[in-house]
């Protein structure tokens, strides 16, 4: 029998085919130790959300791509991306911390305004928005749940729990979405005056920018760590900051004598939420079910072809767990070479793997002997 057909292991136990594997401990958190040296950050092509920058992606300029941003944010920013896992979970901590400042200090100065104007109306939108500030307690919880090492139950760890929160907060979205089409139908159908013009714009104001500069950190600190769960959420402000929005501009449009301005501003703002809604659902759900970017995978496969040793690539899966990648690669090496020599192959495949791909935690390469004719 060949000897990469022998099955072999380093202690005396056996393998069918020479494999080399990146544990979280000795390469992600410890790959110093491992290599010899750290893995340098930024030097990956991949980036934020994952995508290579190489693949050929076109901006739209201008009113539109300052839309596209808005409803589909995307980034192609590799020089930001951070690739240790616990350094990300504890950024990804950090920004939900903040943010949760952020959106406090807004719904106080609400507060202040509905105490000044004693508008019902707005005393509903502030206690809506201290509400919606609490959908980042889930997230907060996955992130620390996500530093916790594997166990014998929970062997890839427990970064699933931010996917999970991912889900609940697309819920919130989905559900700003019907509150706020149900305002406006029932507007349209029982018309009611609005009182304290001024007052109203002043809090439509006060929870844009409030929850528009949260929508921005979380969107930007989401894709720089690769978590999709944050980027929802960073959505989710953003719906809530249409839905201040859509009170500033019904004030204005009321007080210029078009009463039908807020319920008609409602309705187009829950236009909005459901486009916001859309792109939320489609990251989340994609990461539920170890959906990967293409590019990534292409870029996997580009950088294991241009590895010495390796004739072919058979297979690159990939998966997301949380806001980190896991890699399983089969590769084939010449089928004269010694056992040995196709470890060290699969190994160097690997380490090469784990520094094209940012943000990618394990990687396990399955070298096997090429078909010969």
């Amino acid at each position: 029998m060949h000897p990469l057909g022998q099955e072999h292991s380093p202690g005396g136990d056996r393998d069918p085919h020479a494999h080399a594997h990146d544990r979280a401990h000795d390469h992600g958190r410890g790959h110093g130790q491992h290599h010899g040296h750290g893995r340098p950050h930024g030097h990956a092509p991949a980036h934020g959300d994952a995508h290579d920058p190489g693949h050929g992606h076109t901006h739209p300029t201008g009113l539109r791509g300052l839309l596209r941003e808005i409803f589909a944010p995307h980034s192609h920013d590799a020089a930001d991306s951070v690739d240790d896992a616990l350094e990300s979970s504890a950024i990804g901590i950090r920004a939900v911390k903040i943010s949760l400042v952020v959106l406090g200090i807004t719904a106080v100065l609400q507060v202040l305004v509905v105490a000044v104007s004693g508008s019902v109306a707005l005393a509903a939108d502030t206690i809506h928005n201290f509400s919606d500030a609490l959908t980042a307690v889930p997230l907060w919880i996955a992130f620390a749940l996500g530093r916790k090492a594997a166990t014998r139950r929970y062997t890839y760890g427990f970064g699933r729990a931010e996917d999970l929160a991912g889900l609940f907060v697309v819920a919130m979205i989905a559900l700003s979405a019907l509150v706020a089409g149900y305002e406006a139908v029932r507007r349209l159908i029982e018309p009611a005056p609005i009182q304290h013009l001024g007052w109203v714009a002043a809090a439509g104001l006060i929870g844009f920018l409030g929850n528009e500069t949260v929508a921005l950190y979380r969107i930007r600190v989401g894709r720089r760590i690769g978590s999709a769960a944050l980027v929802a959420d960073g959505l989710h402000a953003r719906t809530d900051g249409f839905t201040s929005l859509a009170v500033l501009l019904s004030a204005g449009g009321v007080a210029l004598g078009f009463p039908l301005a807020d319920p008609v501003v409602g309705l187009l703002i829950t236009l909005a939420i459901l486009a916001v809604l859309r792109t939320a659902a489609r990251d989340v759900f994609r990461r539920l079910m170890d959906g990967v970017d293409p590019a990534l995978v292409a870029s996997a496969e580009r950088a294991l072809a241009a590895e010495p040793g390796v004739q072919s690539v058979r297979s690159v899966r990939m998966r997301w767990i949380g806001h980190r990648l896991h890699a399983d690669v089969e590769v084939d090496v010449v089928p004269t070479i010694t056992l040995a020599d196709a470890h060290r192959v699969a190994h160097e495949a690997e380490h090469t793997l784990t520094h094209a791909v940012a943000k990618l935690e394990t990687a396990l390469v399955h070298a096997y002997p090429a078909h010969s004719g």
